[in-house]
């Protein structure tokens, strides 16, 4: 089956989005893992050109509308950030002891031949935002995301979605990129 990756034509252009736990794993439910998610985010914005207009961190997936800075490219950045979050998730894995987590991950059958260490599925399921109608029909399905899985009742009552920042202009968990600058 092919790999959904961002087409190198396209690097510049905004995409929408999703990264995903192999074999759907439940990583991101405690805090301290979708903070490594947010610090990436963070670091990518201030050193590797990441534009970052609108994220949602979900239990096994995120999805994000971004693009690159000129001059970078958008899946030298996701994969940065991949590599770069794995480590991490990894290392707060094993301190807290969750060893079914590492198991599953250790033992799928998703993991990309002679990986170790992969907790990301290799697609990317890049999808270009041409107009603004499409991004904000994508912003509108990240917010609505975990309103759909029940676990709050607004979109701006999760926590670790773009939605506070739209919604609440609250821009305490990270600062948004402008999209339409």
């Amino acid at each position: 089956m092919p790999t959904f990756r961002i087409n190198q034509e396209n690097e510049n252009i905004t995409h929408f989005l999703t990264i995903t736990i192999i074999e759907w794993i439940d990583i991101f439910t405690k805090p301290q893992y979708s903070q490594i998610i947010i610090d990436s985010f963070k670091y990518c914005q201030k050193n590797k050109g990441l534009l970052l207009y609108e994220f949602v961190i979900m239990t096994n997936h995120l999805h994000l509308i971004a693009r690159a800075k000129e001059k970078y490219k958008l899946s030298q950045i996701i994969s940065d950030f991949k590599k770069h979050t794995t480590r991490e998730i990894l290392k707060e894995l094993e301190k807290d002891n969750r060893k079914y987590i590492l198991n599953l991950i250790k033992n799928s059958f998703s993991k990309k031949k002679d990986y170790q260490n992969q907790i990301w599925q290799r697609e990317n399921y890049p999808e270009m935002t041409e107009s603004e109608k499409f991004f904000w029909q994508k912003a509108k399905y990240i917010y609505d995301n975990p309103v759909k899985k029940e676990y709050v009742a607004k979109q701006e009552d999760w926590f670790y979605s773009s939605a506070r920042n739209r919604i609440l202009n609250d821009s305490n968990t990270i600062q948004l990129d402008n999209p339409f600058e």
